[in-house]
């Protein structure tokens, strides 16, 4: 019989609000930079911006628009009860922004040499969610 208690002890997943505006623009097509935009506060678009400075090989670009979106990520994390550490699941598709721009963080940080930096968000993303880790950084 499931209680739905934590019985690692741990705090609970987090599990960010969905913003159908923001998935709504970026389905019909709207390009990631009007969406982050008119919408700044949203980690999707600016971790999608990162990652398409990243292809381009544009890596202070990208590790700009990948802090964005990990530190607006950060503010819903927190605003959805989060105190610092616990799970994030991926599985939760609205959690994928913040997991993407927190995988783009890392792969800029290496790109630019700030390894301290690439190794601390490749640690955080595989304390959110292994599976966030598995999906989105090369091994």
């Amino acid at each position: 019989m499931s209680t739905g208690t934590n019985l690692l002890g741990g705090p609970p997943p987090t599990h960010l609000p969905a913003d159908e505006a923001v998935d709504a623009a970026l389905a019909a097509g709207t390009a990631p930079t009007e969406v982050a935009a008119q919408h700044p506060a949203a980690s999707l678009p600016w971790a999608l911006l990162a990652e398409q400075a990243l292809a381009a090989g544009e890596s202070i670009p990208a590790y700009a628009f990948a802090r964005t979106g990990y530190h607006r990520g950060l503010d819903a994390l927190r605003r959805a009860g989060w105190r610092g550490h616990g799970p994030v699941p991926w599985s939760h598709e609205p959690n994928r922004g913040f997991l993407r721009a927190l995988a783009a963080l890392q792969r800029a940080a290496a790109a630019i040499g700030e390894g301290v930096e690439a190794d601390r968000c490749r640690q955080f993303l595989a304390d959110c969610d292994p599976a966030a880790a598995r999906e989105l950084l090369p091994s």
